[in-house]
């Protein structure tokens, strides 16, 4: 772990690396899916992600959370701008969870041809095997590592005496602390917890369903594989191999099917041989529902939180998280889904149960002492998350929308995703 009780690396500890991903649909005017072309081709930081019509930002890597959040924004409001001066003005959905959907027709895999024709033909496989409706659901992922001058001025305090390895193990024990805290991470963002009925029921559309979840796609109904992993946090080799074994055993056909909240990364594609050769660059968050309050559909205080809840686990001690423990982990992250808090339980690593709004609570708390000398604005946004929990009627995001989004979901959501795009060409 970090030693974060010396000086110069306390006074390092939040020096970092930050990314974003974020997805959304692309709609008509009428709350469908758009079913014209990709219209952002050649742009590097915007892609698609499943779909044709589900568009995806990719920041540069940043050194700061306000400078991803900001690139993440100016991208967003572009692309707002651009689908509002089509030939057939299009709008960007702002939620997680779609508006109407026919059928699985009204969800066309992303076309790709000549030397990428491979990425259509996964995106079909995982059409068979998963079907399309769980496709649309969209998010954003976190991506940060720490700075060289941390990780190095940590090195030297350390009794490792090869730095690839030393790395390589800081990033394998918070990939495994962060399995076991990262529920933490579904419960402040959750924002989705209404569906149209034709998610549900084909062919029946502008009907509100409330299934009792805060993040639909976080809970039993969205991106989860339908087998537990399990993963051996060794080192990053035996990381690696227990992933090649799923794919071996035919669990899934390549590492991106690994629908699992927290990935250690490579530089570049999400290889395992260049992750066993290379060694970790990174590790994702994939939990983030999109916030229809925030612009760009994001709150920088959940992105920093996100980041202080990564250091304040690098910088603890680490716990056992033996199988058993893993599989409970997989469930924490489904039961953090939940819309009321206070009704289901996380059982965390030494076996204790508290209801999730009560362990969301105590990590906090643990986590304002470890952070009692950082600047006010840390301890803002610390605030902020607990906030969710003591008075979620004012502050978490699943609650308002619930709020202000029901009894009409669809069509409330197009008025607001048409008032975005007003805003964004008055710009």
């Amino acid at each position: 772990m970090l030693h974060a009780d010396d000086s110069k690396i306390r006074s390092l500890l939040l020096k970092g690396n930050f990314g974003l991903e974020k997805e959304s649909l692309r709609i008509t005017q009428e709350g469908y899916l758009a079913h014209t072309d990709d219209p952002f081709e050649g742009e590097p930081h915007i892609v698609r992600d499943f779909c044709e019509n589900q568009v995806e930002i990719n920041t540069s890597v940043q050194t700061s959370i306000s400078a991803a959040v900001q690139e993440l924004r100016c991208y967003h409001e572009m692309i707002i701008r651009r689908l509002a001066q089509l030939d057939t003005p299009e709008l960007l959905w702002p939620f997680s969870n779609p508006p109407y959907i026919r059928g699985e027709k009204d969800i066309p895999v992303a076309h790709y041809g000549g030397s990428k024709v491979t990425k259509m033909y996964y995106r079909c496989y995982l059409s068979d095997r998963y079907g399309r409706y769980k496709m649309t659901f969209s998010g954003i992922h976190f991506n940060f590592s720490f700075a060289e001058e941390l990780l190095r001025a940590d090195f030297e305090l350390s009794e490792e005496t090869d730095f690839r390895k030393y790395k390589d193990d800081l990033y394998v024990v918070l990939a495994e602390r962060a399995a076991a805290y990262g529920w933490l991470m579904v419960a402040i963002t959750a924002a989705s917890p209404i569906l149209d009925s034709s998610f549900v029921e084909k062919g029946q559309t502008d009907q509100d369903v409330f299934n009792g979840m805060g993040s639909v796609r976080c809970s039993e109904l969205g991106y989860w594989n339908f087998f537990t992993p399990v993963f051996d946090y060794t080192n990053v080799e035996k990381y690696a191999e227990s992933i090649q074994r799923l794919m071996d055993e035919q669990y899934i056909g390549a590492p991106s099917e690994l629908y699992y909240p927290v990935r250690l990364k490579s530089e570049g594609q999400n290889d395992l041989q260049i992750l066993k050769e290379k060694g970790v660059n990174h590790i994702e968050l994939r939990m983030i529902d999109l916030n229809p309050y925030a612009e760009g559909w994001v709150d920088e205080r959940d992105i920093r939180f996100a980041h202080l809840l990564l250091v304040w686990l690098a910088s603890t001690p680490r716990q056992p998280f033996s199988h058993r423990d893993q599989v409970q982990a997989v469930q924490n992250y489904k039961n953090a889904a939940h819309y009321d808090l206070k009704t289901v339980k996380i059982v965390v690593p030494n076996g204790e149960v508290y209801s999730v709004a009560t362990a969301a609570l105590r990590v906090i708390s643990f986590m304002k002492e470890f952070y009692a000398d950082a600047p006010e604005d840390i301890l803002e946004v610390l605030d902020f998350q607990e906030k969710k929990f003591t008075d979620p009627d004012q502050y978490r995001y699943a609650w308002r929308v619930r709020r202000d989004f029901g009894d009409g979901f669809v069509k409330k959501g197009l008025k607001l995703a048409k008032e975005n795009a007003e805003k964004a060409l008055e710009k």
